[in-house]
């Protein structure tokens, strides 16, 4: 299966994306092109630190370009609606080095 493929199905969901440096930004994937460039709206950034709880930094409609991506996946809404991010503590992601 291609990732154009496995995009397609993720089209209006809502999907975690992991950058090359480290970021957590989740939202509604509304498009993406051949380069995997990727569209999402109503998105965020999730900021996990070990001292205070996750900060969600609001994003809008946002572009991710495809050579900063590392992994793309579908969020639980559900699962994730019952999560207390102010009480969740976490390493922040070191940058991917290729």
């Amino acid at each position: 299966m291609s990732i154009a493929t496995g995009l397609e199905t993720l089209v209006d969901q809502t999907i975690s994306v992991i950058t090359n440096d480290g970021r957590n930004i989740v939202g509604v994937l509304k498009g993406f092109d051949q380069a995997t460039n990727i569209i999402l709206d109503e998105s965020h950034e999730r900021v996990y630190s070990t001292k205070e709880g996750v900060q969600q930094l609001v994003l809008g409609l946002y572009i991710i370009r495809g050579d900063n991506i590392s992994v793309v996946g579908e969020l639980d809404e559900e699962l994730d609606a019952h999560l207390d991010l102010s009480s969740l503590r976490a390493h922040p992601l070191k940058p991917v080095i290729h």
